[in-house]
């Protein structure tokens, strides 16, 4: 009895441990990071050679394709908007007061000296949506397990033809990812941390990034309050707002 006992706990703990599909995995980061809409403050701490500066911005972000930030501090900064509706970007810059269609090989220049670019703004939030996923192993990040998710571009034109991503095999967040181009090269780094249970999902607060083709010590985005599907006005996902 208490053998037949063992034998059934000890194939629940193997089905508990089983490796799950990718897309499954998928699915469940989708859930954790993604909501209809969010209303983010955020610090974007650009760490360059020379210098360390902060830039604070406040971003309302409907679905996957429409999103407006504003940027808040340094004064110089101030009042400087992005605007992405679908497949198009915009900025505005109040010194200047014009809105310039960032497009084409504008889309790969860097975000205000930072370790990202325009094109990393333009990347579809929902990772299921672009690429296939395979499970191939575990690793451990930060005393953390995590299963190993290999992902595969699913159609053309996206920044990143493969990612690696070490995902919590507990509250199913990416830890860390690497970035790769068509050719095998890697592009981009990320690690995330400061993981927090809000609005009944896991979020990660803090994510380090580095493009490894440029020199410095990466730049950190680190989320100081967020709202999960807040009402947001028409108007300001428009290029109307732009300019108010």
């Amino acid at each position: 009895m208490i053998r037949a006992r063992l034998v059934i706990v000890l194939v629940g703990l193997l089905v508990a441990f089983q490796r799950p599909s990718g897309e499954e995995v998928l699915r469940q980061i989708d859930r954790n990071m993604f909501a209809e809409t969010r209303i983010v403050v955020s610090e974007m701490i650009i760490h360059g050679r020379r210098e360390t500066r902060t830039v604070v911005a406040r971003s309302w972000q409907r679905g996957t394709t429409d999103a407006l930030t504003e940027y808040l501090a340094p004064a110089r900064e101030r009042g400087t908007k992005m605007l992405k509706l679908s497949d198009n970007l915009w900025t505005y810059t109040p010194s200047t007061d014009r809105i310039i269609l960032i497009s084409g090989n504008m889309l790969r220049q860097s975000l205000m000296g930072s370790d990202l670019s325009y094109e990393d703004m333009m990347e579809d939030p929902r990772l299921e949506h672009s690429y296939a996923a395979t499970v191939s192993g575990t690793d451990t990040v930060d005393g953390r397990k995590c299963w190993l998710l290999d992902l595969t571009a699913n159609r053309e034109g996206l920044a990143y033809h493969t990612r690696r991503v070490w995902v919590d095999t507990e509250r199913l967040v990416p830890l860390r990812e690497d970035l790769y181009a068509k050719g095998g090269r890697l592009l981009k780094t990320m690690r995330l941390g400061n993981v927090t249970a809000l609005g009944g999902r896991w979020l990660p607060k803090h994510v380090l990034y580095k493009d490894v083709l440029k020199e410095g010590e990466g730049t950190e985005f680190v989320i100081d309050s967020v709202e999960f599907d807040a009402p947001i006005a028409d108007y300001l996902l428009s290029k109307a707002a732009l300019r108010k």
